[in-house]
């Protein structure tokens, strides 16, 4: 058996667990995590590399009923990206039953060719009964796929998910170098780690309404220091109030976690200057959504 490498897409509604899994695969926090739904925005890609094998997972948006245009590419990057794979990985909680959002996932996917792997996630929250009913209802729906329960926050049979999606991939080429473990620039990924630290420490009300864009990134070689200024967008003034927060204390501690994280994944002393600007509307706005990188528009 020769070289064998493939593109696995993860599908799923909001909160799932889909950026979990993907980290667990590849190792690493390449896909920010919060309990918020549709912190996955853009396509994330992570590469799992072997001695004689190259995953190349690609992390999508909750599937969801979207309200702005923000939504609509969301939605539309997550069924785009099936074009790509050779293995479909659709992620799933044990509900013991099908909820309205996932039968229309359901519905998408009766009939596909690729090789589908249904993850029953989050295994840990539930019985084995309630565990059996949901695999048992989504193998009557999709038979053709193979259900497997897992649980990617505790490891929970990822050893038995990753051998099957290494035997459902075809023999190909390292796409990547083996020591890559995603394709997201730096700047992206920083911009992301501030958001997550955002989305985790605000109140609910505030974080479908975030944006974070890099303004300047630059390197300090002498000192190994790296210099970061980063506009946080809101959609509203009273929001401002509140991520700046009481004599600016909610800012600092979202710098201060963004900033230890930064530095862990740049491995660099980090300067980070934080500023929170108002945008009102820019979920629904063609020439905000292009400028903060969600090139459809």
């Amino acid at each position: 058996m020769g070289f064998k490498s493939g593109f696995v897409s993860i599908i799923g509604r909001p909160n799932v667990g889909k950026s979990t899994l993907i980290n667990c695969m590849v190792g690493e926090k390449v896909s920010i995590i919060s309990n918020k739904p549709q912190t996955t925005r853009n396509r994330i890609m992570g590469i799992m590399n072997g001695n004689d094998y190259q995953v190349v997972f690609l992390d999508t948006p909750g599937v969801h009923k979207p309200k702005y245009k923000l939504g609509e590419y969301m939605v539309e990057t997550a069924f785009g990206t099936l074009q790509d794979a050779d293995v479909l990985i659709y992620i799933v909680e044990p509900d013991g039953k099908i909820g309205p959002g996932d039968n229309m996932i359901v519905e998408k996917l009766r009939g596909i060719s690729l090789p589908l792997l249904i993850c029953i996630n989050k295994i840990d929250t539930a019985d084995s009964d309630r565990v059996n009913l949901t695999a048992e209802l989504y193998k009557n729906r999709l038979p053709e796929s193979q259900v497997i329960p897992i649980s990617a926050l505790y490891n929970k049979n990822i050893e038995f998910l990753k051998q099957q999606i290494i035997d459902n991939i075809p023999e190909g080429p390292r796409y990547f170098p083996e020591d890559m473990i995603t394709d997201m620039p730096e700047q992206f990924i920083v911009a992301e780690l501030i958001r997550e630290k955002a989305l985790n420490l605000l109140r609910e009300e505030v974080p479908h309404g975030l944006a974070v864009e890099i303004e300047d990134f630059y390197r300090e070689e002498a000192k190994n220091l790296v210099h970061i200024r980063a506009n946080i967008y809101c959609e509203k003034e009273s929001h401002k109030s509140i991520i700046i927060g009481k004599e600016g204390r909610m800012l600092k501690k979202i710098g201060e976690q963004a900033r230890y994280d930064i530095e862990r994944l740049l491995n660099e002393h980090v300067f980070l200057e934080l500023w929170v600007k108002v945008k009102e509307g820019w979920r629904d706005s063609d020439f905000m959504l292009k400028n903060l990188g969600f090139n459809r528009f």
